[in-house]
């Protein structure tokens, strides 16, 4: 079985060792990395599933570091730092991190919330019992759709990929992903936050998270012609958001 990879990046040797011992114990690989300059230089030839990165690297921006990992690579991104302002974990989500986590953290915690970031990764795969030998043959159910379309855009759920209406790929994190595919898979419906919340990061949303918010900034900006005007993403007052277009297989849908 291959064990899923997490980079550990922080510059204080002794937090870097904690993490990849209780990580390794909790069944991950891990690399321990001390610099973005090292984190870059890892990924074209060992890619890990999901990066832990301290944004207080010295002489590095970690802003900066989650942007260009955004931008050049498909993996989870989760956020360890020192800085609890609520701007900066704005700034964080907004860039693209699927989570932001502060120091001091709980170690339970923080592998709950990269087991919640890594599912939402990677689409789950049904199990399948197959019929005993004197079972009647059953009719097969109807399967969910695994791409979904919308006014020309095409949403494959079990690639996570979106493509434009031209047919370009449009870049997601797992978090908006999860956000929209929710969205998709409930057209026409006042979708409160609490519901989102629990749809795209399960127990793991705390309290007047801002995370659906922020995401359904960021989705809309990639969406709409005018992001000020959303005709796709609309907010419903006092209950939620909607998702106004008709959906329906690739190949049927308007």
């Amino acid at each position: 079985m291959t064990l899923q990879h997490i980079a550990v990046v922080d510059d204080e040797a002794d937090i870097t060792q904690l993490l990849a011992h209780y990580l390794s114990g909790h069944g991950f690989r891990t690399t321990q990395l001390s610099s973005g300059h090292a984190l870059m230089e890892l990924m074209p030839r060992d890619p890990p599933e999901l990066v832990l990165l301290d944004l207080g690297l010295p002489g590095e921006d970690g802003f900066a570091i989650a942007r260009q990992l955004r931008e050049h690579w498909r993996c989870g991104l989760v956020i360890i730092t020192g800085r609890g302002d609520a701007v900066d974990k704005v700034v964080g989500l907004e860039i693209g991190a699927d989570d932001y986590v502060t120091k001091p953290f709980d170690l339970r915690e923080l592998v709950a919330r990269i087991k919640a970031v890594l599912r939402r990764l990677g689409p789950a795969v049904p199990a399948v019992t197959p019929p005993g030998p004197s079972a009647p043959p059953a009719a097969a159910p109807s399967a969910p759709a695994e791409r979904l379309a919308f006014l020309g855009w095409e949403l494959d759920l079990a690639a996570r990929r979106l493509n434009d209406p031209e047919g370009n790929e449009v870049r997601l994190t797992s978090g908006e992903f999860s956000l929209l595919a929710t969205f998709a898979q409930h057209p026409g419906r006042v979708l409160s936050r609490d519901f989102l919340l629990e749809h795209t990061r399960g127990r793991e949303a705390a309290p007047f998270d801002r995370t659906i918010d922020v995401q359904i900034g960021r989705l809309r900006r990639k969406l709409e012609d005018d992001a000020e005007n959303p005709q796709i993403i609309k907010s419903v007052r006092g209950a939620g958001y909607i998702f106004i277009p008709p959906v329906g297989p690739a190949g049927d849908a308007p």
